[in-house]
């Protein structure tokens, strides 16, 4: 099993790396890849280190069973020929084509099945905020059809990447020595500031990441449920949170959907008010599932239930969701 990173020296190319170790996934070679600014780095993985090198339209995807990539929509649509034209599966995270038809778009606790119909050998990861709500979605629809969702969403600075990242820590000191704020990775100061938009704004008022997750969760899902979003960058580091509203066909217990969290794949159940247990970002950053709490009766909807749930958006939002997806394919025998 020969498998290849792009975008290897990103805050989710470092992620993969982190989780193919982790899962003792079977590879044989790994060969990573990066733009001009990272070609030459060298990474350290199961004791060997590997140098990046620079994406060119070339044959170096010769023998390349799975390549992952995380280098931008513009990147993947430039090289996605020149990757799987030797037979590669390419799995990408970004958006470049995640609403193709002929696209298959995975979460593998939810549409598994999809992966196995990829005529042009790509399979899209989605957003990472539709990921760790369509794995807590699965488990009500299992009980009754899921009619709408309105879902606000609080996203951690990881979800525009690592610089990101550095930019937040940035700003609390900045801000905690009296000095002029950097701003560059956001629209405006992140620290100690909540931003309403993530992604820029669209026809209808909503933005770009709102209607990602209209239509990607109808796209997974097989489903004509309806989504209403409202995407807030918060100044966590790491770890996306949502709150949920879901409205089903028939009424939804809190009691049975606890039950049904519980048993739900990629899912941990999180959700003890008396002792105020209930999943937050600063303590389930790094951890693989997502986590379901605050489960309760919707106050103004018959057929309403609400809930809490919080993910790491760099691991099952991005990284780890991906490597599950080539895991199933090995293990249904569909890689070449």
């Amino acid at each position: 099993m020969k498998v290849a990173i792009v975008g290897a020296s990103g805050a989710v190319g470092q992620e993969f790396l982190r989780v193919l170790d982790e899962r003792n996934f079977p590879l044989d070679e790994l060969m990573l890849f990066g733009s001009s600014r990272s070609a030459g780095r060298k990474y350290t993985f199961r004791g060997k280190e590997i140098e990046v090198k620079l994406l060119q339209h070339n044959d170096d995807f010769k023998g390349v069973d799975i390549a992952f990539t995380s280098a931008g929509a513009g990147t993947t649509k430039e090289f996605c020929e020149t990757i799987t034209k030797h037979g590669a599966v390419l799995i990408d995270n970004s958006s470049a084509y995640r609403m193709d038809e002929d696209v298959p778009l995975v979460v593998p606790e939810v549409n598994p099945e999809d992966a196995l119909n990829r005529p042009r050998n790509v399979i899209a990861n989605p957003n990472c905020t539709t990921i760790q709500m369509v794995v807590a979605l699965k488990a009500i629809e299992n009980l009754s059809h899921i009619k709408r969702v309105h879902v606000a969403t609080y996203q951690a600075a990881s979800g525009a990447g690592a610089a990101a990242m550095d930019e937040l820590y940035e700003q609390y000191r900045q801000v905690l020595a009296n000095e002029p704020v950097t701003v560059d990775k956001f629209a405006y100061q992140l620290a100690f500031n909540l931003i309403p938009q993530i992604d820029v704004f669209t026809d209808n008022g909503y933005t770009k990441e709102e209607m990602k997750m209209f239509n990607e969760t109808r796209k997974i899902m097989h489903s004509d449920i309806q989504v209403s979003a409202m995407c807030v960058r918060v100044p966590a580091l790491r770890s996306h949170s949502e709150s949920i509203w879901v409205e089903t066909e028939r009424p939804i217990s809190p009691e049975e959907a606890r039950e049904a969290f519980a048993k739900g794949e990629g899912l941990v159940l999180m959700d003890n008010p008396e002792k105020k247990e209930y999943p937050m970002p600063l303590f389930l950053a790094g951890k693989d599932p997502v986590y379901v709490g605050r489960i309760r009766k919707d106050l103004a909807n018959e057929n309403g239930l609400t809930f809490w749930i919080v993910g790491d958006q760099i691991k099952k939002g991005a990284a780890l969701n991906a490597v599950q997806i080539a895991e199933y394919l090995i293990k249904v025998g569909n890689v070449k």
